[in-house]
């Protein structure tokens, strides 16, 4: 393991706690249509994870994947500029805020399909190792996704093909509105244990230590030694979705969402700087966000004639339906 660079770690979390609150903002202005999902709350887990990645290793991540994308590095204002819908978003516009990806850092996409990432990222770590590349991936899901058949297949071919992927599992307590105990029978950790996989679990309020957990992981997995699941345990601060501001679901008591709240990875980590270093990473956020914001809505719309392109591999366009 490399030595914790603690100002790395505070200003991901830092980036993307703005970034969210910014999105939200957007999504209330109505330049983000249809609404997010929030990371608020989990960002400790992205930049941990992310910050014991190389630039070349693979990350899938789920519906509420800004994080993930954040912190293996995409392009902020391009991030911003795709939930905004505009031709110079990470997508073209045209993956929005679930679909979200970012090859040149080894973002594979985030995805709606509940479980369906860990499938696609064992895979393509599967290929990259077969052609002879030293990668590592790392793919995020929720705790509603440990009962899903594609992820169990994932775990199962990961483990028998010794593919390097690790499982993080967002443990936040809630697969949208479900509490987790009246959904998961037995242990989510439990569940590697089936497949001859090593398990661990750790505290996803604290980036540090997420961070120590995934490196001792990808050292071994590295080294051969197959997948390995990881539960972080995690609140969620924000909505499921952004439909809530609106709808006001009771699901959760207030007192325990304040407790949820008392343990925020912002703070956490930013405890561990110097007060002067802290307001220098904020006010550089700031201006990086503020800097994402007028990119993102100076970006024009996709032509609506273009709606059918870039189906096929082969760059073939489409034809439009007949009468």
């Amino acid at each position: 393991m490399t030595d914790v660079d603690p100002v790395r770690l505070y200003r991901t979390v830092r980036l993307i706690r703005r970034f969210e609150e910014r999105a939200i903002d957007l999504v209330r202005a109505g330049e983000i249509v249809g609404g997010i999902h929030p990371y608020l709350g989990q960002e400790g887990i992205a930049a941990g994870v992310c910050a014991a990645l190389r630039d070349e290793d693979l990350v899938t991540g789920t519906h509420r994947g800004h994080g993930h994308v954040l912190a293996k590095g995409a392009d902020p204002a391009r991030m911003l500029a795709e939930l905004c819908g505009r031709v110079t978003g990470l997508n073209r516009g045209r993956g929005g805020s679930m679909h979200a990806a970012d090859f040149g850092v080894g973002v594979l996409g985030a995805n709606a399909i509940v479980g369906a990432a860990g499938a696609i990222l064992t895979g393509a770590v599967w290929a990259r190792r077969r052609r002879g590349d030293d990668v590592v991936g790392a793919t995020f899901f929720g705790d509603g996704a440990v009962n899903e058949g594609m992820l169990l297949e994932a775990f199962n071919l990961a483990a028998l093909w010794r593919v390097p992927v690790l499982f993080v599992c967002e443990n936040n307590g809630y697969a949208t509105t479900m509490p987790v105990a009246g959904a998961v029978a037995g242990s989510i950790a439990g569940r590697a244990a089936a497949f001859g996989m090593p398990a661990a679990a750790v505290d996803g309020q604290d980036p540090e230590a997420v961070r120590d957990v995934t490196a001792a992981a990808v050292a071994r997995m590295r080294a051969g030694g197959g997948p390995e699941l990881v539960e972080a345990h995690t609140y969620r601060f924000d909505a499921h979705h952004t439909f809530e501001h609106q709808v006001r679901l009771d699901y959760r008591p207030p007192e325990e969402v304040a407790a949820g709240r008392s343990r925020d990875p912002v703070d956490i980590q930013g405890a561990r700087l110097p007060a002067p270093v802290r307001a220098e990473v904020d006010a550089a956020v700031e201006a990086e966000l503020a800097a994402a914001v007028d990119f993102a809505l100076a970006g024009p719309h996709p032509d609506p004639a273009s709606a059918l392109d870039h189906l096929y591999a082969s760059g073939r366009t489409a034809r439009t339906g007949g009468g």
